[in-house]
Order: C-alpha cells, then structure tokens, then sequence
C-alpha cells in the first residue's frame, strides 16, 4: 500500500510540473519595456480597450472597460466592465492591482479571484495619460486603451512599433471598432 501511495505521489508530482511547465510564459517581457517613471495617480479613470490580442478571458466580450481608483491600503480597485453578446447581457467583475517593485515603474499584478494575480505591465503610456499599451507577462496578452472609444493614428503606430520590436504579433489584434492595422 505503501509503494503504491509513493507512486501516486510521484505521478501527480509529475502531472503538476507538466501542468506548470505548459502554462508557464516561453517569452516574457523585458525589464527595459516597461514604463519607468509610471505615474498611478495619472492612470487612475476609466479607460477603454481599443484592441486586445485574442485570449480566452475576453472570448465574446465587447465595448469593454476598466475603470482604476487607489484604495486606502495603497492597491489599486479594478472594475471590469463588458457586454457578453453570447449570453446577450452586460457582466461586471472587480479585481484588485498591486505594484511588484517601486510605485513609479508600470510592473503590477492583478487579481481578479483572489490570491490568484495575474502580471499586468504598462509597456506605453503617453504625456497626458490618455493612451495606454498594456500586456500580460508573455506574448499571448496585448491591449491598447483609451480614455475614449478611439485612439489617434500617431499613437496606433508607436504602439505597435513597440508591441511589434517586443516580438508581439500585432497583425492578430481585434479592433473593437472592427478597423484593421494602418
């Protein structure tokens, strides 16, 4: 009974680093593309996806956004808002972000079913705040946000020059205005 419990041991041992090893990141992002200085009191406010990579978490949700506000203990609230076209009804969910290292670099996680965090990086933002390009710790997360349903051509561009030199395959983005790559 003995040898037999040490083996189902061992196989799920096993089982769990594969497990580990196929979720785990093969390209994470570079230190040096995250934003340094990051101002949080400026990225506080509601924003609006423009375009996302395409990923499991978002499949059928439209006219999403996610509105930040500081909370007491010095963690950011997150409220995520969509439509869900599929079930034909608005969701919402509230999530929390920390910062990883210093409050003035863009390295933060978020958790949206708590003690689960996820990383979250501002890899650009613009002077004003108003523009923002945000990824997940691999290639497989991308999003542009605005403060607005749009986003200028000039900052389309020097976000995906950068998302592109990052190794991201912006030719995959959904445009939540239905537009294509210019």
């Amino acid at each position: 009974m003995k040898k037999k419990n040490t083996l189902i041991a061992i196989a799920a041992g096993a089982g769990l680093a594969g497990l580990a090893y196929a979720l785990w990141p093969k390209n994470k992002i570079p230190k040096s593309a995250i934003v340094d200085p990051f101002d949080k009191n400026k990225y506080m406010g509601l924003w609006y996806e423009v375009a996302r990579l395409p990923n499991r978490i978002e499949k059928n949700l439209q006219n999403l956004t996610e509105e930040y506000s500081l909370k007491e203990d010095g963690t950011i609230k997150v409220i995520t808002r969509a439509y869900d076209f599929e079930k034909n009804k608005p969701v919402q969910a509230e999530g929390t972000i920390k910062f990883t290292g210093p409050e003035t670099r863009g390295k933060l996680k978020v958790a949206y079913f708590l003690p689960i965090f996820l990383d979250y990086n501002v890899l650009d933002v613009d002077d004003d705040y108003q523009y923002a390009l945000v990824s997940g710790n691999s290639m497989d997360y991308l999003w542009l946000l605005s403060r607005e349903n749009n986003i200028p051509d000039e900052i389309r561009h020097r976000f995906l020059e950068k998302a592109t030199s990052l190794g991201f395959d912006v030719g995959q983005l959904e445009w939540m205005d239905g537009s294509q790559i210019i």
